[in-house]
């Protein structure tokens, strides 16, 4: 069937993003005060920050975090990816709205619901937003050890993550569910930022482009704002390569999984996973645009489920749900 394409209100983030008005830069630096170095005054006297400088854009998103997310801490490698925590939490947000269409029109709360996080990171910036906002349990998949001891420091140092994250080794490179995921795991959602480049030099060229764009041409040499460990950002075949091994895999894992889903960066990588969707034979589609003026992306989700499966998973999931 042709995928639904569900358009927001407007340009600006989801409406429940905690992270949707303008920086209150002062209260970031009351909760982080290491922010203080790099603030600056803009043309209009406003408070802002030095985008072209990677401690201030990670001191940003630590404040981020501990500010609106109320965490004791958060924090990671310099080698690792920097996720941008407003861009982020859209993603759990319309993943929520998804979640809600076969939950009785509200979006369910709790830890019985159930989403993996393909390519958790050194960060957990998903299960933490989701976490935090929905009460729901995360799985955290990655390939990297390193990425997962930091991510288990994370949970360590806050409680509050500590009974709703389970972190897990993906052993095989080239697998996205198979040997990590259990025959008795039921995950509601499934939510993926896939490495987006093919190459090192694609990588390298890649952060070339947005330094530029960020100094207005004068930045020639790659910012660490933009780095990751290499397979975070790299996978052979970039990212279409990345999403059809997942779309391909997902079809094993039809009835463990309700809602598979993915970003997708590039508007012109659609028509390619649109095919191979068509080759899997999902019950229904998704397109779910997101981004403000300045920079879009969407999420593809679909599903295997028929509406008798929804509602037995409903019903399960119902039945499971703790008492009030």
């Amino acid at each position: 069937m042709p995928p639904v394409k569900l358009k927001p209100d407007s340009p600006r983030l989801h409406p429940r993003n905690r992270n949707r008005d303008r920086y209150d830069v002062a209260a970031l630096v009351v909760c982080l005060p290491a922010l203080a170095a790099f603030v600056t005054k803009s043309k209009s006297g406003d408070d802002t920050i030095d985008f072209t400088k990677p401690e201030a854009v990670k001191l940003l998103n630590r404040a981020l975090i501990l500010h609106n997310y109320g965490l004791e801490t958060w924090d990671f490698p310099d080698k690792n990816l920097c996720p941008p925590v407003p861009g982020r939490a859209d993603y759990v947000h319309y993943i929520a709205d998804v979640l809600r269409e076969n939950h009785f029109g509200s979006i369910p709360e709790g830890p019985q619901t159930t989403c993996l996080d393909v390519g958790v990171g050194a960060s957990a910036i998903y299960p933490i937003v989701g976490i935090v906002e929905y009460g729901w349990s995360f799985i955290g998949s990655d390939v990297s050890e390193e990425s997962l001891t930091s991510a288990e420091a994370i949970k360590a140092g806050n409680p509050g993550l500590l009974n709703n994250l389970d972190l897990r080794l993906q052993p095989e490179g080239k697998r996205i569910f198979h040997g990590m995921l259990k025959p008795t795991d039921r995950v509601d959602a499934v939510l993926c930022n896939p490495p987006f480049h093919a190459s090192a030099e694609d990588a390298i060229q890649g952060t070339l482009r947005k330094t530029r764009n960020l100094t207005g041409g004068q930045q020639q040499s790659p910012m660490l704002n933009f780095s990751g460990i290499a397979k975070e950002l790299i996978f052979e075949g970039g990212e279409v390569k990345f999403i059809q091994t997942m779309m391909r895999e997902s079809r094993s894992f039809s009835k463990n999984v309700f809602w598979f889903s993915s970003l997708v960066s590039k508007q012109s990588h659609l028509k390619a996973l649109y095919h191979e969707l068509k080759a899997i034979k999902p019950v229904e589609i998704k397109t779910i645009p997101m981004g403000t003026g300045n920079k879009s992306t969407r999420i593809v989700a679909w599903t295997f489920l028929s509406k008798e499966e929804r509602k037995e998973w409903r019903e399960q999931k119902t039945a499971t749900a703790p008492k009030s």
